[in-house]
């Protein structure tokens, strides 16, 4: 077998469901949804890297004990996170606090920082979980 032929692509299209199940779609019936770098993309790697390194260093500061990291704080980190496994938004807007629309990373953050928005997030660490999601149709590269 050319085993090669089973390697995934590096981005792949989660299409949303909304907090009630049913698949997102704007009026001429585009998916909604994002475009993310998977487990075997080096973006995936990166992010891999930075937690290690964050989840060894608070251990160091407290004297190689597990730390208790603030809900704000893991928050912003997660954010931060999902927003580097991002490539794109399709069809998501999101405003600033003064009504300005957001673009790029900072309508990523804004997004995955906003917890009523948190049934995003479950979706995207959900499906950057799984290899299988970046084959097939799913697989934008």
């Amino acid at each position: 077998m050319k085993i090669k032929t089973l390697a995934v692509a590096a981005t792949a299209f989660l299409h949303l469901k909304g907090p009630d199940g049913t698949f997102l779609y704007e009026a001429d019936k585009s998916p909604v949804g994002i475009d993310l770098f998977g487990p075997g993309s080096g973006e995936f790697a990166k992010i891999e890297e930075r937690q290690s390194a964050r989840t060894i260093k608070r251990m160091q500061d407290n004297d190689n004990k597990v730390a208790h990291v603030p809900v704000e704080q893991r928050r912003a980190e997660s954010a931060e996170d999902l927003a580097d496994l991002t490539a794109d938004f399709r069809n998501i807007d999101h405003d600033s606090t003064d009504g300005t629309p957001l673009v790029g990373r900072a309508l990523h953050i804004a997004v995955y920082s906003d917890p009523a928005l948190g049934w995003i997030k479950e979706q995207v660490v959900k499906f950057v979980g799984d290899w299988g999601k970046f084959t097939g149709s799913s697989a934008t590269s």
